[in-house]
């Protein structure tokens, strides 16, 4: 891409865009944030005030053809992404997506294919593969602090939150794809590929417990990996408050590390020796490592390590886990 200094245009400026990505842009060398979009006039108008951004827009196409904006960040609902992320490459601009890539994977693969034809680039906003607790993780295995891995253990679950009897679209498919499921798991999932590599087998079976909403709230999952590392995922959003737990575990023939994907808990090796633990400060905007990368690949055209095809495989094992789609 022929250009010195990316211009920003969010689509979607919702909770996300105030502290975890939204400030980032500003913070990037050669980035800046010049435009938002949101339906809600009163509140595009508000976070373009307190973020100083100079133009906003209730109308997300007149942002996407606004000759200001050269690349596109899509923060809305998954249910839109598609549509907008493929908008904005049809008209000559990369794009950001927020996690999960799409409401489903057949989207995903659209996307993909118009990145393609267009040649503009998709990136993804699994940032947890930039954070220094999870590349530290990626270290110790590459260098075989645990031996050949085995096997991968996820585990989270926590209470029903009073936002979900709210009808959140968070718990409503059409819009989130799934139920939390596919706003939280994604992330381990995701995690899990950049740890170990492709998942390329999964199978699920699910449950509703919560009258609040008739998206799945706990589900059982066993996948395998193309390494033939085998995988287990307990997750659950309606337990009791001392069953909450956040965990992965990784098992080796050497050792094992075990971590959290949503707190910040140091990282902890337990081999023969004992265990170490490695602990970690993230960035106080939590996308900005890969926020860098991406605005380097554009300008650049250096590797950023989230793109459209490493996320659509996210997806594509949602699938299998919860729609028992084809292996």
């Amino acid at each position: 891409m022929m250009t010195k200094i990316i211009n920003w245009g969010i689509i979607g400026c919702g909770n996300v865009c105030e502290v975890k990505s939204g400030p980032a842009f500003n913070k990037v060398n050669h980035s800046n944030l010049v435009a938002v979009m949101r339906r809600n006039a009163e509140k595009v108008r508000d976070y373009a005030e307190r973020h100083k951004v100079a133009h906003f827009y209730t109308d997300a196409d007149q942002l996407i053809q606004s000759p200001q904006v050269n690349a596109i960040y899509v923060a809305t609902p998954p249910s839109t992404h598609a549509q907008y992320a493929i908008a904005a490459m049809r008209a000559g601009k990369p794009v950001y997506v927020e996690k999960p890539m799409a409401k489903n994977y057949a989207e995903c693969l659209a996307m993909n294919q118009v990145a393609k034809e267009t040649g503009m680039p998709l990136f993804v906003a699994y940032y947890r593969r930039t954070l220094p607790g999870f590349l530290k993780a990626k270290q110790l295995i590459d260098e075989n602090a645990i031996g050949r891995p085995l096997a991968a253990n996820l585990h989270l679950t926590r209470p029903a939150k009073e936002s979900e009897k709210n009808k959140s679209w968070r718990i409503d498919p059409s819009i989130a794809g799934g139920g939390i499921f596919y706003d939280l798991a994604s992330h381990q999932l995701d995690l899990l590929d950049f740890l170990l590599g492709p998942i390329t087998q999964a199978i699920g079976f699910t449950a509703n417990n919560n009258p609040w909403y008739e998206a799945e709230d706990t589900i059982s999952a066993s996948f395998k990996f193309a390494s033939g590392v085998v995988g287990s995922g307990t997750w659950s959003f309606v337990t009791h408050d001392k069953a909450t737990r956040d965990s992965i575990e990784l098992i080796g023939t050497q050792g094992s590390l075990r971590l959290s994907c949503f707190t910040p808990d140091p990282i902890q090796l337990i081999t023969d020796k004992g265990t170490t633990e490695f602990p970690y400060l993230n960035p106080e905007n939590i996308q900005y490592n890969l926020i860098k990368q991406v605005t380097e690949s554009i300008l650049q055209g250096k590797e950023a390590i989230s793109d459209g095809i490493s996320a659509a495989r996210t997806n594509r094992v949602m699938e299998q886990i919860i729609k028992s789609i084809d292996q």
